[in-house]
């Protein structure tokens, strides 16, 4: 199967353009920005207390973030809350701008049913009059119509059409961008709320910083040296996953060659993983996965010098945050969820059949992530000046 070197480009800015060496790789025309959205103004009285039912996947989060700055910002004077899953409510710990956060749980069965009546006395108790829909699930649009928010905005999908009195088409042209977009758009053509894609960045709660801080200094052999995230599991399945192998030798090589640490990060599920990763480093490497919190685990990366990982929250956290950020893109499409921040590189391998969007090959060779080679990826990171 041909190949094609891999591609590095700075995304920096999803406004500026695209990146000069995709643009023949997809299309003659390349897959260009959304046009301006269709700015639909919510209609008088302005809102007081609004909800927002946040997402449900950590890299959603950061890529939504824009989408909920603007809503704060059309109706500064408004409550806002967020409503969010339980595991992920500490993302918002930094976000001093969000007035309320609403953390549930749902669970499988009959707990689960007794969780979503929870969920619905708990939007009614708040008095919220304008409810604001990001995920595009019929359940979650019915929350709010039951909970009794008066005005409730998303996009018409999953046939909840009837339940949202604002609402707005998904749109082909949106879908070829990069999916910031996606809620962008949303939210300005339901309740004009006008925003920038580069409201992205992250802010870390001073607590969790000094947690972190202190966690570190309980591990780390050479507080002096360079601190390297590292994140190799990626929840989506092993066609986005950089194969473990390459990140014990990238620990090794940037130990050697910079004489960096590095902090293997993820969530619980990702500890084992993380763990054979440390015992094969020669120059070993600090195991933060299952150690953290999200917001925790934001102010951990925001203490990295620079981060390698696969397309996954914590990749988008880290460009979120600043951190020079090196992202190796296998199965998905790097420009419509590639990292979004000041210092974001994608290495990308174009194969014939890229991007598949599958969680496993098809063809069992998962050639895509196993020709990116360690050394592509710590010169990828040097290349952004960490180490001068």
């Amino acid at each position: 199967m041909a190949t094609r070197r891999p591609q590095l480009y700075d995304i920096a800015d999803p406004e500026a353009g695209l990146p000069r060496a995709l643009e023949a790789e997809w299309s003659p025309a390349g897959a260009p920005l959304p046009p301006a959205p269709r700015v639909r103004p919510l209609p008088s009285p302005s809102p007081h207390r609004i909800i927002v039912k946040a997402v449900n996947w950590l890299g959603d989060l950061v890529m939504s973030g824009p989408a909920l700055h603007a809503i704060h910002d059309t109706f500064p004077d408004a409550h806002v809350a967020v409503l969010v899953r339980r595991e992920l409510a500490s993302f918002y710990d930094g976000a001093t701008w969000v007035d309320e956060v609403i953390p549930y749980r749902l669970r499988r069965g009959l707990a689960g049913t007794l969780d979503q009546l929870s969920i619905v006395r708990r939007i009614r108790a708040g008095h919220f009059d304008l409810g604001v829909v990001f995920p595009n699930s019929f359940r979650s649009a019915m929350w709010m119509a039951l909970g009794g928010v008066q005005r409730r905005a998303g996009y018409d999908t999953d046939r909840r059409g009837f339940l949202l009195s604002h609402k707005a088409a998904p749109r082909a042209d949106v879908a070829a961008a990069h999916q910031v977009y996606h809620w962008l758009t949303m939210v300005a053509e339901t309740v004009g709320a006008r925003g920038s894609a580069a409201a992205c960045h992250l802010d870390v709660n001073p607590q969790s910083r000094d947690r972190m801080r202190a966690w570190l200094a309980n591990r780390r052999r050479y507080p002096e040296r360079p601190l390297i995230a590292l994140a190799p599991v990626a929840a989506y399945g092993p066609a986005k996953e950089w194969p473990a192998e390459r990140y014990a030798e990238l620990a090794d090589l940037l130990a050697v060659r910079h004489g960096a640490e590095c902090v293997l990060v993820g969530g619980i599920d990702d500890r084992p993983q993380c763990e054979r990763i440390a015992v094969e480093c020669g120059r070993g490497a600090i195991v933060a996965a299952a150690e953290t919190t999200v917001g925790e685990l934001i102010a951990l990366l925001a203490q990295c010098h620079g981060f390698v990982g696969n397309d996954s929250g914590c990749m988008h956290l880290a460009g979120a945050l600043g951190v020079p950020t090196v992202a190796i893109f296998g199965s998905t499409n790097p420009l419509r969820t590639g990292p979004m921040g000041p210092h974001c590189t994608v290495i990308y391998r174009g194969i014939e059949c890229s991007p598949c969007l599958e969680r496993t090959c098809r063809f069992g060779h998962y050639n895509c992530l196993r020709q990116i080679t360690a050394e592509e990826a710590a010169d990828a990171l040097a290349a952004s000046g960490i180490f001068a």
